[in-house]
């Protein structure tokens, strides 16, 4: 099977995703696969194997063909409504929650302080940040809101799945009237549409074909109008000394910084991924 997905892949990933089908199918790993090879493959994996092959060689990515995706140590439910959760996601996360972690380190009232935390996190998608939060820190309240009703069921599922007790509300966020229906928050995270139109061209089939456009894409003339949105949200909206995490396109991480700092935001951080691109800010609220 991954000699044929070298047509499409890198022969690594080619083998990785073998090993993810061959993990489904067999619910082992691809050594048991090879060993159960050996003694004849059941018809049924057969033609499960078959059906997944099928797909993955039309370029549906292999989390849509299994419908599960891992993010941050745990696996979510996916499908086209959703976007895959990314290992730059989990890093932001992971920022996150050492950001909690800091405010239950720093306050004499630590336990006081953690289960009052509010947190929302905007284009919620698969529910795989607020869900992995509200993993971490049982305490918090977490609200993830979403534009797209289909993308709300998907997170849905994955909060029951997980035990987790998180809101989720159907906002389109570019409608500032709509603003009204949230609460202050202590810190915002998102991973929003950031890709420019004019990138299509040379993004794989994989992800041109499959992933949902509305969550990726922004018009080339107005790629930081969700950050532009953000920032100004978290004037009305985010508590004095609130923190903003947000997912950034690799080439604009400046262009996002100096767009918070014309709306007075004064502490900005830019952070590298595990790659060493620039894909994610901090900013901080004054504290009055």
């Amino acid at each position: 099977m991954a000699e044929e997905l070298m047509s499409l892949y890198e022969k690594a990933e080619a083998f990785k995703i073998a090993d993810l089908v061959f993990e489904k199918i067999t619910g082992s790993g691809k050594k048991e696969f090879v060993l159960i090879s050996d003694s004849g493959i059941p018809e049924t994996h057969l033609q499960t194997l078959e059906k997944y092959k099928s797909e993955l060689l039309q370029h549906r990515p292999v989390q849509y063909v299994l419908n599960e995706a891992w993010f941050h140590g745990r696996k979510f439910f996916v499908d086209e409504r959703v976007l895959i959760p990314r290992p730059e996601t989990d890093e932001l996360a992971e920022w996150v929650m050492q950001e909690v972690n800091n405010r239950q380190r720093a306050t004499v009232n630590a336990e006081s302080e953690i289960r009052n935390l509010q947190i929302l996190d905007i284009g919620t998608g698969s529910g795989c940040i607020p869900v992995s939060i509200k993993k971490r820190f049982a305490q918090l309240s977490v609200t993830g809101i979403d534009v797209c009703s289909e993308a709300l069921y998907v997170a849905a599922e994955n909060a029951a799945t997980h035990e987790t007790d998180i809101e989720l509300m159907l906002i389109d966020f570019l409608n500032k009237e709509e603003w009204n229906k949230l609460g202050i928050f202590d810190i915002v995270v998102s991973n929003p549409p950031y890709v420019p139109q004019k990138e299509k061209s040379s993004m794989a089939p994989n992800v041109l074909n499959y992933e949902p456009h509305k969550a990726l894409f922004v018009p080339d003339n107005d790629a930081l109008l969700f950050y532009e949105a953000i920032a100004q949200f978290g004037k009305e909206h985010l508590s004095a000394g609130g923190s903003i995490f947000a997912e950034i396109h690799e080439t604009l991480a400046n262009n996002v910084d100096r767009l918070f700092r014309s709306h007075g935001y004064t502490f900005t951080e830019i952070r590298k991924d595990m790659q060493g691109k620039e894909r994610m800010i901090k900013v901080r609220k004054e504290a009055q």
